[in-house]
Formats: C-alpha cells, structure tokens, sequence
C-alpha cells in the first residue's frame, strides 16, 4: 500500500503513530518488486518526481492517420527499418508457402485503404510472426502484396528533415491493436477499460462516434486475454477519465482542435472528447474543443496557445490513404513552423503521431500486454528546441508515453491507465542544452494554403 493512503486518525495514539511510521519507510523500501504490493501500484521506475527544470510550456500533439513506421521510414538511414517482409500461404494470393515479399517503393497518395480492426491486427501478427498482413480482407487476390510498401522518401520529405533534425522515436507502438476511434480515446486517455477486464476495441457501430451516437449505438469489447466481444460494450458516451482530469485539477490550460463539426453527421467523429460525457455536455465542449482546426494559428500567433493541446487534421491533410491529397505533410509543416517562427518555439513541444498502422506491413512483433495491446508501430516525431539533434529513440513507447510526459511536466499525477507502465518520452530531450534557433521546414503547400482552403466536411477517417 502507497504511504498516500493511509488515513491518519487525528486521535492516534504514539504507538499507532510509531507503526504508521515505520510501515511507510518498509513500503518506501520495497520498491515496485514486492509481490506483496497491489497489482495497480506502478513500478517504482516508474514514480520518478517531474524534471525540476523543464523549460517546456506548451505541449502540442498533432495526429494524423494510418501510417506504420515501416511504410514512412522503412529505409531511414540508420532506423529499426525493413524492406521486405512475410506474407502467410494463401491459396487466393498464389503464395503456395510462407513468402517472402519486397517492400515495393509507392506514392504517398493511395488509392485504398486497408483493413485495421482488432480482428484485423490479430491475422496481420499472426501469434507474433508478423506474416498475415496478406490475408487481412480487402487485400487478398491481386492486391495481397498491397500492404508491403513504403512512401517514396522524396513525397514526405519535410517528415525526414524533422526527423534528421529533431528526433525520430522508432519504436512508438499504438495501445491496442485498434482503429481510429480507440487511438483518439488512447490519446486522450492512455487506454479505454469500461469494465474490469473489458476495454473498448474497434469502432462504434454507428456515427457519428460518441455521445452524438445515434440511439441503439453499441460499442466492442476486448478482455485483458484478448478475447474479442463484438457489439458487446456500451453507448460511446464515456464517463472514464481523461488527462483532462488530471490538467484540470492543477488549473493547466488545454485545447483540442479539430475540423468543423456542422453540415454532416462525419463532423464531431473525430472529436475524441465528444466520447467524453463531462465535456460534451459541459461548458468546455464550447471552450476547449476548438473548431476550424486552423484556429491553432490564430492562438500561436497571438501567444495564447494552451499548456496542453491535440490537434485533428482536415480529412484531406490526414495522410489517410484514399483521401487523393498529398496535402498531409505540408500542413505538418505549417504548424510546426508557426510554433518554430513565433515567441513560443523556445518553450514548445510538438509530438507527431500517426494514430494507427493502416493495415500497413510492420517488421516489430509487438509486445503483448493485455486488451489489445500493444498495437503496430507507428510513426512518431518529437520537434523542440531541446530535442536531441538528428536522435533516433529506440526506446519503447506507447500512446500512454505521451501521456506520461505531460503529467510529468505539470506534476499533475496519473491518470492510472497506461501512463502508468508507459516510459516517458523525456529521454529524447536535453533541457541542459542551448534552445536551438529554429530553421524553417520546407514544404510544397504554404500555410496561407490551410487557411484560405474551405472545409472539406468529409471525415478525417474513412473506416466505414
């Protein structure tokens, strides 16, 4: 039991005192080892007291979508990278034996998607072999070596020059093994458990996804054991908590940015926090779910960016495939050289993701770790005047390391989701070091693109 959870009696005896006293400096010699210790008590590796001297003030997360880390930096110079993969036997493929196939060179613009449910992550892993990407439905026939690519370097290029730049964390694995709807929940949450041994997986059976459900919404379920429930879980208006909880009870400023949410039901889907009862029908879901997505510049421009925000892209801009826009890595670059060229850069974050594998081949076999989880790598970008220069982290993180960076910064506590296993993603940064000037990324659409282009109203993920 933590020292913190203890009642202390105001009429206590001396001696209760003196065995109070002493239990405490027991459990503070133990250490997270002691199998004595409940099962939800973090490792004590993992109750580090927050940096004394972070010079960061602002963390800003930017999300985009369905990307694996192979299919963006298979061959990034000096990356955990492949450029070929195994496909499983498949009659309808004509692989009449486990294949070994090339990851073949493609565009960024894509004509498809795939598929990338749990059901879906569980044939692509296939128990750890990491060679069923072929069988996923959708992608058999003459399309089953589709998932073995990578996007031409020279089409996301302004992703490279950040990661030789900035730092590049290689190893970033996704919560679960899930679609968009859960990885926006894990982003804001570090897991999405509704039930003892059950945690939400895959989409809602209706949009738009969350309190703005139509009526008879259901939800799926994953157990601890990875036993898949479908349709088996509750109306996605959420009551668990968020980092929202934890920032809001230190009076840390938060904002979540996102497209228009008017003129179609696509447009509060990915909204993470409309899942989220107490904002949706609360006063914040007007004051910190900010909406164009392109008030972000108003706010960097004018010194009011929040201590914490998320940021959703246009569905043309999310690097989706399918979307038939190249449009993704400018609009990156935009937000980044706004924070880079404004008073904020010298006490920024900017954390890049990619919120799911796609359905993309992977070459790392993912550890397991119950509900799900972990997912397929992803991408992931750590920009800051303190970053570590051209770093490749090969550290293993998780969504809930995000997280875990955050409450450490503000010493806001956990949240008790994954965040409390998670490794904090400080070890790509140097607060010793000179904040470096910022030199502006070069991209192929301006920022004045992004702000003068009308909405699109389409939704930011096509997983219908």
């Amino acid at each position: 039991m933590a020292a913190g959870n203890h009642r202390v009696v105001a009429r206590a005896n001396g001696r209760l005192l003196f065995l109070l006293l002493l239990l405490t400096a027991i459990v503070a010699g133990c250490g997270g080892g002691s199998s004595s210790l409940p099962a939800t008590m973090p490792p004590s590796q993992n109750s580090e007291p927050p940096p004394a001297a972070s010079p960061i003030r602002h963390v800003v997360i930017v999300i985009q979508e369905n990307r694996s880390f192979d299919d963006f930096f298979a061959t990034f110079p000096g990356a955990d990278g492949a450029t070929s993969g195994q496909a499983e036997k498949a009659a309808s493929c004509g692989f009449d034996q486990e294949t070994t196939i090339k990851l073949q060179a493609r565009d960024l613009v894509l004509p498809a998607d795939l598929g990338h449910s749990y059901q879906d992550y569980v044939t692509s892993r296939d128990g750890g072999k990491m060679d069923g990407f072929d069988l996923v439905p959708g992608t058999t026939g003459a399309d089953c070596s589709y998932p073995y690519m990578y996007t031409k370097p020279s089409q996301i290029k302004p992703y490279w020059d950040m990661a030789e730049q900035y730092v590049l964390a290689e190893h970033m694995f996704t919560t679960e093994g899930s679609s968009s709807f859960t990885a926006h929940q894990d982003l804001i949450a570090g897991g999405t458990v509704v039930e003892p041994n059950e945690a939400l997986v895959n989409l809602p059976s209706a949009y738009p996804w969350g309190c703005d459900a139509p009526s008879g919404t259901t939800t799926s379920l994953v157990t601890k054991d990875g036993v898949f429930q479908g349709g088996q879980g509750p109306f996605p208006c959420l009551t668990y908590r968020t980092l929202r909880d934890v920032l809001d009870a230190k009076n840390v400023s938060w904002k979540y940015y996102v497209p228009p949410m008017c003129c179609t039901i696509f447009g509060k889907e990915m909204s993470a926090f409309d899942a989220i009862k107490a904002v949706r029908y609360g006063s914040q879901w007007t004051k910190n779910v900010s909406t164009p997505q392109t008030n972000i510049f108003k706010d960097i421009k004018n010194g009011t960016l929040p201590a914490v925000s998320w940021l959703v892209p246009d569905e043309p801009e999310s690097d989706h495939p399918g979307t038939g826009s190249d449009t993704g890595p400018s609009w990156v670059t935009s937000v980044v050289n706004a924070i880079g060229e404004s008073s904020e850069w010298k006490s920024t974050a900017i954390v890049i993701v990619w919120d799911d594998w796609g359905g993309f081949y992977d070459n790392l076999n993912p550890k397991q770790l119950g509900y799900g989880g972990l997912g397929f790598r992803v991408p992931a970008l750590i920009v800051s005047p303190y970053a570590k220069r051209g770093y490749i982290a090969k550290t293993q993180y998780e969504f809930g390391s995000i997280l875990r960076y955050i409450e450490d910064n503000w010493g806001l506590g956990r949240i008790g989701t994954s965040d409390k296993r998670a490794t904090s993603i400080i070890d790509c940064f140097d607060y010793s070091q000179k904040p470096r000037k910022f030199v502006k990324i070069a991209a192929k659409y301006p920022t004045s693109y992004f702000l003068n282009k009308p909405p699109s109203y389409l939704p930011v993920d096509t997983d219908l």
